[in-house]
């Protein structure tokens, strides 16, 4: 049975230094540079290795309405994405509406609301 540092491998051929405290370094692949704002909007990361994962529960409702999206994607405008992209960039998009409108930001009014 293979290790756990066999397992939890970097993917690049490039290894980072130990440091000289004997931990591990924490890798963390940023996906905009210093320069985001002014390249334009906030954009979710794509079709890219992910490093980080987070989960989510929705209601059997909300899942049907996250495919019922992906389906009408790839059959009204050819667009063939999977349930993650199609969620990273709804959350980019109320992320930038976020940024912009602050307190006046849909999702800030619906959270208000609940």
């Amino acid at each position: 049975m293979p290790a756990a540092d066999d397992l939890f491998r970097p993917t690049s051929d490039t290894a980072p230094a130990e440091p000289a405290d004997g931990q591990r370094p924490r890798r963390v692949r940023a996906v905009a540079d210093e320069d985001a704002e002014a390249s334009g909007p906030r954009r979710p990361s794509g079709r890219v290795r992910h490093d980080e994962k987070m989960t989510v529960y929705v209601t059997s409702d909300e899942l049907l309405d996250i495919e019922h999206a992906r389906l009408t994607l790839r059959r009204e405008h050819g667009l063939a994405v999977d349930r993650g992209r199609l969620v990273r960039e709804a959350l980019a998009l109320v992320l930038a509406d976020l940024e912009a409108q602050g307190a006046d930001s849909p999702l800030v009014q619906r959270l208000l609301d609940e």
